[in-house]
């Protein structure tokens, strides 16, 4: 890891506030691909756009977090906390989010295809037009979410519990839109 990736790394980790202040005069987007931020407080953190393939979320806090955009390909986010947080069209593919509480999250255009969201809180989630193509919802609960023109071809939804959600024109897992 390059010096100022560390320096970022740090920051990003101790001062959310002074990130988004360094953030905001970023020329690019950071790179924190294969990043361990397990467990970190990142409630608030300007990460859109941001190349966080890989990285280590893990019981991180990411409460009201900005990921707009951002690269999780791969990323390990299980029992993270990222309620109220907008991760609209981002790129979730292949990862883990198994256990995260995203309650009133904006998950809309996001694509999350194989990504596990076993036993994940979705209730009240924004998810217009998500990509939810052959993602593990097992357990998962999306009470009251907003999952309109979402693809779920080839997930699996044992026990999910989907009451009151919209499920207006969603492509159900066997395929068939649902009007």
């Amino acid at each position: 890891m390059s010096t100022l990736n560390a320096d970022l790394l740090q920051l990003l980790r101790s001062d959310v506030v002074a990130w988004n202040a360094r953030r905001d005069k970023m020329p690019d987007a950071p790179d924190l691909h294969g990043m361990d931020l397990s467990g970190a407080d990142l409630a608030g953190a300007n990460l859109t756009g941001a190349n966080m393939a890989g990285i280590d979320l893990s019981g991180a806090d990411l409460t009201s977090a900005e990921l707009g955009g951002a690269n999780l390909t791969g990323a390990n986010l299980a029992g993270a906390v990222a309620a109220d947080a907008d991760f609209s069209k981002a790129y979730l593919t292949n990862a883990n989010l198994s256990g995260a509480v995203l309650t009133l999250s904006f998950l809309t255009s996001t694509y999350l295809a194989h990504a596990i969201l076993a036993g994940a809180d979705l209730s009240g989630a924004y998810m217009t037009g998500a990509h939810l193509e052959d993602a593990d919802l097992t357990g998962a609960r999306l009470a009251g979410a907003y999952l309109a023109h979402a693809d779920l071809t080839g997930a699996v939804l044992a026990t999910a519990d989907v009451s009151g959600a919209d499920l207006t024109d969603v492509t159900m897992p066997d395929g068939a839109v649902r009007a």
